[in-house]
């Protein structure tokens, strides 16, 4: 009886040191990750809250939305439409991008495999979107085209909003309904802006070379099940493309370089702590070098201008 549930209980003995590994491994993570989050709350903070100003532009450009007949479209005499009942995979595409890529950027958290701190991580990936969602703002309020969704055309109760009875009315934003039914807000995608975001952060971050070829196969579907579902004329889905892939290049150049942590070196402290203790490795190496110069030149060594 002793020799039968030995088996089980060298399992559980298993399963026990194991868990208490990731325990410890997380509650180090999650000291690292919030030390981080004290020193840069603030740019969370205001890219979070832009979400909302973006979501209000939205709503707000609906309010001067003008159903009218939908615009010659290359994309739409291309693909064939995939109507009411089918117009949901699009959705779902982008919410499986969207919730992988959540997942994957806490998974430092738990794998040993650690390229990122997560918090460094989502300050680069919201400052791409606020900037993004700042050109897209100005674009969709300078030309409101009639929407080509199927609730924003001509006959439709939700194509216009009525006029709003008090300022509450429009700063409360109605999400997701008025999110999923909005109109006007065309050029660019908002869509796009999220997946190109995520998959261009994921291709450099990430370290999957498979996983990298399916996200940019995923983000092409997403670009043709856009305008397949009638979502977006062609010309926002284009514009997206470039618009987006140009601001992450820029903001790449703008921000720091985050630390690679996939050698294992790097210590798990704040990056301030990080950066003191590389400009002091570089002073000390500046005065090593110019004791040494100064060395050869009272030994004579030193030829340019002395002889």
């Amino acid at each position: 009886m002793i020799l039968e549930s030995t088996p089980l209980l060298s399992m559980m003995v298993y399963f026990g040191r194991e868990a208490s590994k990731l325990w410890r491994k997380v509650c180090m993570e999650t000291f690292v990750e919030i030390q981080l989050l004290a020193e840069k709350w603030k740019f969370l903070l205001a890219g979070l809250v832009f979400q909302y100003v973006h979501g209000l532009a939205a709503r707000g450009v609906h309010y001067l939305h003008q159903p009218g007949p939908i615009l010659q479209d290359l994309g739409f005499m291309v693909l064939p439409e995939l109507g009411m009942e089918r117009s949901y995979f699009s959705e779902t595409l982008f919410s499986v991008i969207f919730f992988s890529f959540v997942l994957w950027s806490f998974h430092p958290f738990i794998y040993q495999s650690k390229r990122f701190y997560t918090v460094l991580l989502w300050i680069r990936v919201l400052a791409c979107l606020v900037v993004c969602q700042i050109l897209r703002i100005i674009t969709f309020y300078s030309t409101i085209l009639p929407g080509p969704n199927y609730h924003c055309r001509e006959g439709s109760p939700l194509a216009m909003l009525p006029h709003p009875e008090s300022i509450f009315e429009v700063l409360l934003i109605n999400f997701p309904r008025g999110i999923l039914y909005g109109c006007g807000d065309l050029i660019f995608s908002s869509h796009m802006i999220f997946t190109l975001v995520f998959v261009r952060t994921y291709v450099r971050f990430g370290s999957n070379r498979l996983i990298k070829m399916l996200a940019w196969l995923m983000v092409i579907a997403q670009s043709m099940l856009i305008v397949a579902a009638r979502k977006h004329y062609s010309v926002d889905v284009v514009v997206a493309w470039y618009t987006v892939n140009l601001v992450v290049f820029f903001v790449d150049t703008k921000l720091p370089e985050m630390p690679d942590r996939s050698g294992g070196s790097q210590s798990l402290l704040p990056l301030n702590f990080k950066e003191k203790e590389s400009k002091v490795r570089e002073e000390n190496h500046k005065l090593f070098n110019g004791n040494s110069d100064n060395h050869k030149l009272l030994n004579g060594n030193h030829t340019d201008d002395w002889v």
